[in-house]
């Protein structure tokens, strides 16, 4: 059964496009190394310095082994110096 995730990621006033460069490579990386995932993209809310990341995983090994993995222990470093807090993060369960 597939996995769904719901990031949202508040950043720093100015940082949206070295935080939106970073989610690229990041988004490269999954797409590239990733076989359990579905989809990952990233939107910017009506709020400027608001971000939404839509993950999708074939279950949940393939949602820990993206959570394990070196491309987004690495991005997700980088990405922190222009976040502004913690992401608020929400699994969801498919129903098909």
């Amino acid at each position: 059964m597939a996995i769904g995730m719901i990031a949202r990621i508040k950043i720093q006033e100015g940082k949206n496009e070295e935080f939106e460069a970073v989610f690229k490579k990041l988004e490269a990386a999954v797409a590239e190394n990733e076989v359990g995932n579905n989809f990952y993209s990233c939107h910017r809310s009506e709020d400027p310095n608001v971000y939404v990341v839509l993950e999708q995983y074939k279950d949940g090994d393939a949602m820990a082994a993206h959570g394990k993995s070196d491309h987004f222990r690495s991005f997700g470093r980088e990405m922190g110096a222009f976040m502004d807090g913690r992401p608020e993060l929400e699994q969801l369960t498919s129903i098909s």
